[in-house]
């Protein structure tokens, strides 16, 4: 206690009091029982009301105590504040250095109010428990944190509830953040890299769940080729096994200089070194469970699980060996995260923040298992999860965007296709033509084709090019939007059409050969009417012109053609005047087969601006493409 006499006086937004040898601090109990009841608390202190406050007011009700949590974005900053607030009877006041405060009252306006008992400790309690010091500037784990607490306890108070959070967009990461990346972003791709970048330096995670076409696969290559690129080695991506040649050649082409390893097959390494000395693992869920004991001995800078609807089911194998693994950094994409039930993202987040949303009952409990529950968890998972619609961003976009999507096959059907491809070998040696190439083109397309049907029992969906079709068609329909797949035989559009009549409630129609030429136009048109999602399975000779589709915005080449006319007429169908939509084009390709040939082809034809004079039926001139389908083989050695 101070000797001397002593007044009252407000510094700030404290009541304190003072005198010649310094300022005391008094507690809201002794400034109640000495201003307001009048008791000699202090013996140099005047009891009563201090009128010489220039009519300062004193409150018997305590004033609101809170941490605000916000989001005010600038550029080169993430824009995520805490503040510790106190206010009452509408005058609020942001207790700035709180942490060094010494008094549990405050002065709002010209009155004076005590905190509500417990509630300067509970404060306190909340801003050790996430790290917090005198700054308001968050981390954006301390930000997930404290969302977390708002659901549970009102002392703090969420000011983003109902607003898009996205923190990291607008931060800039200097102009030598690409230099590692060869190639050039849309602008909505930027705001993803930048996203994605933040997200790695935070050691959090998040959920990458752009619409298909919108360049997933480079947003993340972006971000994981960056200049301290060092800091995320080693990173591994997961994804279906047919994918995993796609992203192989992403990284190659977009990213050259980043060391990158498939983990695949049976010549796939048992040391954990050999997978350490890489910036990138690529590596299957199969793989991943298979070899779980080694994966699990590599401490991760990054986990990327492509197509992370694999692990919608959190009860799987896969689910298990995913969420086992030891990261830093947990990315998901996908672009449907939740397909059947709200549960279905659950298990998705309960990889990118593990506990975040609870256990699986405790989420359940709180937001059902149903679709109507997505509002209410939207709040939680909305600054995890960057999601934006081609309509969203069709500004940014070209009028069409091709998307590859090159495929492997599995060790049974490459050996089968290697067979097929000795017996072709055998049987035409040097006369190869064209003929020779279609029961490859057949396989390729699907392995029932060079059989003229299936065993009773099987199912189509073994086939992993069918199998990643039905995927991509399934996102579409989410979408409500429409597609064309184009093939060029007639039971494939059978197969298809069986599929997403047994699967899909939607318009599925063919047209083909077998379609009477005056039936072609009114089946476009019953498509191109039908309210919902539909599908067109098409010859590309029967359907590939003429024809004018654009309620489709959509285009998956399913068949790659020989001739690159004969594809662009295709694609045309949709991607033409009349057409108020970007339209996607998927070209479908297996890596190592007869179809790489004729992709590699394609393109080289295309930049020669020749495609309007090759022919379709084979000329001298294709007779060393010829060769070069037949002598490919997705039989690695050692398989």
């Amino acid at each position: 206690m101070i000797d001397g006499n002593r007044v009252w006086k407000v510094l700030g937004d404290q009541l304190v009091l003072e005198n010649n040898a310094g300022v005391y601090y008094p507690s809201a109990n002794e400034v109640y029982e000495c201003v307001i009841e009048g008791k000699p608390v202090f013996r140099d202190v005047q009891p009563g009301d201090p009128a010489y406050l220039d009519g300062l007011l004193f409150s018997r009700y305590p004033a609101r105590l809170f941490i605000a949590v916000g989001y005010e974005p600038h550029e080169g900053e993430s824009g995520l504040f805490c503040r510790v607030i106190a206010s009452c009877e509408g005058e609020e006041v942001c207790l700035d250095g709180f942490r060094s405060r010494r008094t549990d009252h405050v002065v709002l306006g010209r009155k004076w109010y005590p905190f509500m008992p417990g509630a300067a400790g509970e404060v306190m309690r909340i801003l050790d428990d996430v790290g917090l010091g005198d700054t308001e500037e968050l981390t954006f784990r301390q930000f997930m944190q404290l969302k977390k607490v708002a659901q549970e306890n009102d002392i703090v108070q969420d000011l983003t509830t109902g607003e898009i959070v996205h923190p990291g967009i607008s931060v800039d990461l200097g102009e030598n953040a690409l230099c590692n990346f060869k190639g050039t972003l849309y602008p909505y791709q930027k705001d993803g890299w930048r996203w994605l970048s933040f997200i790695c330096k935070q050691e959090l995670g998040g959920i990458l769940a752009d619409e298909m076409g919108l360049g997933k696969t480079v947003q993340i290559i972006a971000a994981l080729s960056g200049p301290e690129r060092d800091k995320l080695a080693p990173s591994l991506i997961v994804a279906p096994s047919t994918l995993l040649e796609n992203w192989r050649r992403e990284i190659l082409k977009f990213a050259p200089s980043m060391k990158t390893i498939v983990h695949q097959g049976p010549n796939r390494t048992g040391m954990p070194g050999t997978l350490r000395d890489n910036d990138i693992v690529i590596a299957s869920y199969e793989t991943v469970a298979r070899d779980g004991a080694l994966f699990d001995m590599i401490d991760w800078r990054v986990v990327v699980l492509d197509e992370a609807q694999a692990i919608k089911n959190p009860e799987t194998r896969r689910s298990a060996a995913v969420k086992r693994l030891k990261r830093s950094v947990a990315i998901a994409v996908t672009g449907t995260p939740v397909e059947n039930k709200l549960r279905d993202l659950w298990s998705i987040v309960d990889f990118v923040l593990p506990g975040y949303l609870g256990d699986e009952a405790d989420f359940e409990r709180r937001f059902g298992n149903g679709l109507d529950g997505g509002s209410a968890v939207e709040p939680f998972v909305s600054p995890i999860m960057l999601r934006r619609r081609v309509a969203d961003v069709a500004r940014d976009l070209p009028e069409r965007i091709d998307i590859p999507q090159v495929l492997t096959l599995d060790g049974k059907e490459a050996s089968a296709y290697e067979r097929l491809r000795e017996e072709i070998l055998e049987q035409y040696g040097k006369s190869a033509s064209l003929v020779a190439l279609t029961k490859l083109r057949m396989f390729c397309t699907h392995p029932w084709l060079t059989k003229n049907g299936r065993a009773e029992g099987d199912n189509p969906l073994e086939f992993c090019k069918f199998r990643r079709l039905i995927e991509i068609v399934e996102e579409i329909f989410g979408n409500r939007e429409k597609v064309l797949v184009f093939t060029s035989y007639n039971l494939m559009s059978d197969m298809i059409i069986k599929e997403v009549n047994k699967r899909f409630d939607v318009y599925a129609e063919a047209i083909d050969g077998r379609t009477p030429v005056d039936q072609r136009q009114i089946t476009v048109d019953r498509f191109s009417k039908y309210n919902g999602p539909a599908l067109l399975a098409l010859n590309p000779r029967a359907a590939g012109a003429g024809l004018n589709i654009t309620a489709a915005n959509h285009v998956i080449h399913y068949t790659l053609e020989w001739n690159p006319a004969v594809e662009d007429q295709a694609s045309a169908r949709a991607y033409r005047r009349g057409q108020d939509k970007p339209v996607t084009v998927h070209r479908m390709f297996i890596a190592d087969t007869v179809e790489e040939a004729i992709d590699q082809r394609l393109e080289r034809k295309r930049q020669l601006s020749d495609a309007a004079v090759v022919g379709l039926d084979g000329r001298e001139d294709d007779y060393e493409d010829i060769i070069r389908a037949l002598q490919l083989s997705p039989v690695r050695e050692g398989d």
